[in-house]
């Protein structure tokens, strides 16, 4: 009868202590938005360097850019020409979006991972072992899959690489929010009628099954059961990892890009609990993502729903 008291009370006790560390990682997300917008506006670009602050505001003005482009039907030349004080009340009025700021963040995040477990660990950000093998699948369907995954992943490199995003890889709901923050701009300056023509070209275009992150979802959830093996990011590369860790513990992907920042390790330990993992291999993702950290004593006692359960009382910011 002590047995089961026992294991109870070191369940508890883990319980505890992952939901008083989720408490201190809501309080860190609920203040990046603020901060983020700060960051975006300031011009102390010497104060203001530190490399995903940097990627975030380049990503934010060349999302301006390419909206006023189309607006003023400019080709590249004429983007980059653009007069800055314009482009900084497109941006001004973009970083008064929480969640597109959040998105924007989680993209530079990943990147960052990305290029970190390169350099540590010899982990192609681009070309990861399950990708090499979903490319040579015997089914054609999912071969296709996988080469447009490599294609879209590495333009996200290349593109992040330069401090851009395209418009078209956007979330649909993101993509809303640029054209409303273009209408206002438009507005503000008696133009309109070029916004609306402007806005219908670019959703004439757009297609989100068509997105990076829209065809990593496609190829993960094609997996079906064999999907578990995209939740090792050695072997499925970070890309297609956080795809299939926000999918089988029920999060959106920023969020799950979120979890591997090192003020959010109860949140990766709990999201990847939740997906299914095993205690061991939770251990295996913490080595490759997080080497220093150990999980917390009687971690191997907590079961998956009781994780996503924890998970799902966390709160957090519009936008992650």
């Amino acid at each position: 009868m002590s047995e089961p008291a026992m294991i109870i009370e070191a369940s508890d006790s883990v319980e505890a202590v992952l939901r008083e560390d989720l408490v201190r990682s809501d309080a860190v997300l609920a203040t990046i938005a603020p901060v983020l917008r700060h960051l975006v506006a300031s011009d102390d670009h010497s104060v203001f360097a530190e490399e995903v602050i940097a990627r975030v505001r380049g990503i934010v003005g060349d999302l301006a850019r390419q909206l006023l482009g189309q607006l003023d039907g400019l080709d590249e030349e004429g983007r980059r020409n653009l007069a800055a004080d314009r482009v900084d009340r497109l941006c001004a009025i973009l970083a008064g979006s929480p969640a597109l700021l959040g998105h924007v963040h989680a993209l530079a995040l990943e990147w960052q991972l990305g290029d970190r477990l390169q350099g540590r660990l010899a982990i192609d950000p681009v070309l990861s072992p399950m990708l090499q093998a979903l490319i040579a699948s015997p089914d054609e369907t999912t071969a296709a899959l996988a080469m447009k995954v490599l294609a879209a992943q590495s333009r996200y490199v290349q593109a992040l690489r330069r401090m851009s995003h395209p418009l078209g890889e956007l979330p649909g709901d993101l993509l809303h929010n640029c054209l409303l923050a273009l209408a206002a701009l438009a507005e503000e300056e008696g133009s309109g009628d070029r916004a609306a023509a402007a806005e219908a070209a670019i959703r004439k275009a757009y297609d989100e099954a068509a997105t990076r992150i829209g065809l990593i979802a496609r190829l993960v959830t094609g997996m079906g059961g064999g999907a578990v093996a995209a939740l090792s990011v050695s072997h499925a590369g970070p890309a297609i990892f956080l795809t299939a860790m926000a999918l089988a513990s029920g999060q959106d992907r920023d969020r799950a890009v979120i979890a591997t920042n090192e003020s959010q390790l109860a949140r990766l330990a709990l999201a990847l609990r939740a997906a299914g993992l095993k205690p061991l291999a939770v251990e295996e993702q913490f080595l490759a993502l997080h080497p220093e950290v150990s999980l917390p004593e009687g971690f191997e006692r907590l079961g998956a729903d009781r994780a996503a359960a924890l998970l799902a009382v966390s709160g957090g910011l519009s936008g992650y």
